[in-house]
């Protein structure tokens, strides 16, 4: 066992050990393991330099492996619905945490437990990727170690959202932009994101008239990305995937765009199954859009149209349903229509975030809005108000001041996590994924998969 090994297993309590016979990970104290040698593991597999961070993050994955906690595929949950074998009684919420990940998926896997919710997913889009200053790797390892420190047991599902094409750098150069795109998908599955999002409606054309011409190079993008998803996931997993139709649009999607895309697309893609949802757009705006107050304008969903795109890709394409983005400043009180529509999933970001700078010290947020004055100028309309810049750059500073978040005080991390955790349990109620935990183990299926140290060294940027 060399050096590093022994650093880290001492870090973690030695709470955990390595068998001398079958060089795996098992635990030998679970309660000191959750009171203080997870969070020494996770602090060095973000913040160690990169041999220990490769360590750290092997031990907390090969860790969560032996307490049956494993990333999984939610095909096959959305695939009972698809077939009508489940009822349509929730809509999965899908989480973007973009900052203090491991506190806040504690405050969440707090609450599934107490409301035994098997349906929910952690996210992150490509976007996200580089402004929090996390990697997949990352972020999945937060997401585990938040998993075991909360005593939770069952899969979690990692989700890579909006892999999306950058229209403008697939015209300069389309071989460059597809190959990023496939590395992104590569470290994403390495990582355990067994869920994947393409968001190839970047190249809609909506200067053609039909709705299959505006969809052609969309699903044509859509299905050469869903083959490479299939013929790299792990064996005995089926990747979810999901595709979209009109996140990029100014209209919202009605059933012609989604005939247009599906009927096309199952003629395209080589490797099967296809599709377990596709995203569509409602009536929301992702981050939603900001008075120059800096408060949130109201939204409004056209309900309606959901119900009819969730109901045609259940019938008529066997998909879960169609997935919402851009819901989260909704109020809580409305969500309960995203399962009467029939949504099979809905997108939620900005209003973690939100909460996250209503909570953080106030000395924290004062400098990090001068740091968005400074550093994020650029960015500003000249129309903006201060407050409105400052509401929609302020993700920017995640990544700058991820470490001087994580280190605030444990009585100021407690108090988040308590908001947060109350926060989650009146979103999942909304939802309808209380109780859900029993049908999710009845058919997600989950296989160990172990890993080598080696397979956590530092991969460059893609």
């Amino acid at each position: 066992m060399n050096e590093l090994i022994r650093t880290a297993l001492a870090a973690s309590g030695n709470s955990i050990e390595i068998d001398a016979d079958t060089g795996r990970v098992r635990v030998r104290d679970e309660a000191l393991l959750r009171s203080h040698g997870i969070d020494a593991l996770i602090y060095l597999a973000v913040f160690g330099l990169p041999q220990r961070q490769a360590v750290a993050r092997w031990l907390i994955w090969e860790t969560a492996q032996s307490l049956s906690i494993r990333p999984a595929s939610i095909h096959e949950l959305y695939d009972g619905r698809g077939h009508d074998r489940l009822p349509h009684t929730f809509t999965t919420p899908a989480m973007n945490l973009r900052a203090m990940s491991y506190e806040i998926a504690r405050a969440a896997f707090s609450a599934a437990i107490k409301g035994k919710v098997g349906a929910f997913i952690f996210e992150l889009s490509r976007s996200e990727i580089t402004y929090t200053d996390q990697r997949p790797a990352e972020y999945a390892t937060a997401i585990l170690a938040a998993a075991i420190k909360e005593g939770y047991r069952g899969p979690v599902f990692l989700q890579g959202d909006h892999l999306q094409v950058n229209a403008k750098n697939y015209v300069a150069n389309t071989d460059a932009e597809l190959n990023g795109l496939r590395r992104l998908i590569d470290e994403c599955i390495h990582a355990g994101f067994y869920n994947i999002e393409l968001d190839t409606s970047t190249l809609t054309n909506m200067s053609k008239s039909m709705p299959e011409e505006q969809q052609h190079p969309n699903v044509e993008m859509c299905a050469l990305l869903s083959d490479y998803v299939r013929t790299h996931q792990p064996p005995n997993v089926v990747i979810s995937i999901g595709g979209e139709i009109g996140e990029m649009n100014s209209h919202n999607s009605d059933v012609h765009d989604l005939h247009a895309f599906m009927d096309y697309f199952k003629h395209r893609i080589h490797h099967h199954p296809g599709l377990s949802k596709l995203s569509v757009r409602a009536g929301t705006s992702p981050g939603g859009v900001v008075m120059p107050d800096g408060s949130v304008a109201l939204m409004t969903v056209d309900f309606e149209t959901l119900y009819e795109l969730s109901t045609a890709a259940r019938r008529e394409y066997a998909m879960g349903g169609v997935t919402q983005h851009g819901a989260s400043t909704l109020p809580l009180e409305v969500l309960h229509r995203f399962v009467s529509a029939g949504a099979i999933e809905v997108h939620l970001a900005t209003a973690f975030q939100n909460m996250l700078f209503e909570q953080l010290p106030g000395a924290l947020v004062a400098e990090m809005y001068d740091w968005l004055f400074k550093h994020a100028a650029a960015e500003r309309k000249p129309t903006d108000t201060d407050r409105q810049f400052i509401y929609k750059t302020r993700r920017l500073a995640t990544g700058p001041f991820k470490k001087l978040m994580w280190n605030i005080t444990d009585f100021e991390k407690a108090e988040i996590r308590r908001e947060f955790e109350s926060y989650f349990t009146r979103l999942f109620e909304g939802l309808g994924v209380l109780n859900t935990t029993d049908t999710v183990a009845s058919v997600v299926s989950t296989h160990p998969i172990q890993r080598h140290m080696s397979d956590f060294s530092e991969k460059s940027d893609m």
